[in-house]
């Protein structure tokens, strides 16, 4: 089933779904399963799979000159999305990005995924790469998630990159994007922010799914201007509990976020990271009672390959 499908059957009640890393290259599905074994008790209609573009390390060579070598970390994607529905029997959301991507790599993990019968997708734009400082696009890639939006809508009406493809087959994605509660870093404003998303909204986009946050009214307001703009697909909130006393620093820095003052007075005042977890957990279950409460479509959780700390915020609020 599409995801938006799950929200229309859940008739109001408030799904859950989690989001898994690939493990690391060298790594087994193991991890994976370690992962969602015992999430599975909450039943998700769906698991988002993140999808990493390449890095790039410098290799230093025999005669003393350094090569820029590109390496992929988190390979299997597409692999991993068929494991978990042959584990679990239940629908997965791949990632797909357009950092590091071109839009033939695009289009070929697209029919891989037809063929899979997997109908959800995430599309993202992906982040810079570190030695850049700013997106620059694979050489025939995209550079925007706008751009990745058309050509998976495209493909849903039959259209390929190859010209001479007629009548090619239709495929049915549905297509998530990202949602900014607190605006993305690069945008000028919340109401340009607003209007890309209304754009990738038009362009064939059917639902949202946010960045994480830690204060609700950033959340509730964002749902509001988006349906004072006209945008009326399913907003599903994304939340990451705190659990170390450095992502006090860290979060903000990597995802432009603001951390509520009371949030980070307890965390501040926390003798060590074992009652910063404490504090996190128990701020997440609160968040969450008060966004089911508020009826949202589904609560999306970045489990980050911490599943204990996941089940023990669902426990107390599924």
């Amino acid at each position: 089933m599409k995801v938006t499908e799950y929200f229309e059957a859940a008739q109001g009640r408030t799904l859950i779904s989690f989001e898994i890393l690939p493990p690391l290259k060298g790594g087994s599905m193991k991890t994976i399963f370690d992962t969602l074994d015992p999430l599975m008790s909450f039943k998700p209609p769906f698991i988002d799979v993140t999808y990493h573009r390449e890095e790039y390390i410098y290799k230093k060579q025999e005669s003393g000159f350094y090569e820029k070598v590109a390496i992929r970390k988190r390979p299997g994607t597409v692999g991993i999305c068929a494991a978990i529905v042959n584990r679990y029997g239940v629908d997965t959301v791949p990632h797909l990005i357009c950092g590091g991507f071109t839009k033939e790599d695009t289009e070929n993990a697209l029919i891989d995924l037809n063929f899979l019968n997997v109908r959800n997708v995430l599309a993202l734009r992906g982040d810079a790469d570190k030695f850049d400082g700013r997106f620059i696009p694979k050489p025939g890639g995209h550079h925007y998630a706008l751009d990745l939006v058309k050509q998976i809508k495209g493909m849903n009406e039959g259209i390929y990159l190859d010209e001479n493809i007629d009548k090619g087959e239709k495929t049915d994605f549905c297509i998530g994007v990202a949602g900014y509660p607190e605006k993305h870093f690069e945008a000028a404003n919340m109401n340009i922010d607003l209007l890309f998303l209304k754009e990738k909204v038009e362009a064939g986009a059917n639902y949202v799914v946010t960045q994480m946050f830690f204060d609700n009214q950033h959340f509730f307001n964002y749902v509001k201007a988006c349906h004072d703009l006209g945008i009326s697909i399913p907003i599903v909130p994304g939340l990451k509990p705190l659990t170390k006393k450095a992502q006090l620093s860290a979060i903000p820095r990597n995802f432009y976020i603001n951390m509520p003052d009371d949030l980070v007075k307890a965390v501040m005042n926390a003798k060590d990271d074992k009652v910063v977890k404490e504090i996190g957990i128990e701020w997440c279950i609160q968040q969450s009672k008060e966004l089911k409460a508020a009826n949202v479509p589904c609560i999306h959780y970045y489990t980050m390959g911490d599943q204990d700390t996941i089940m023990r915020i669902a426990n107390a609020v599924y």
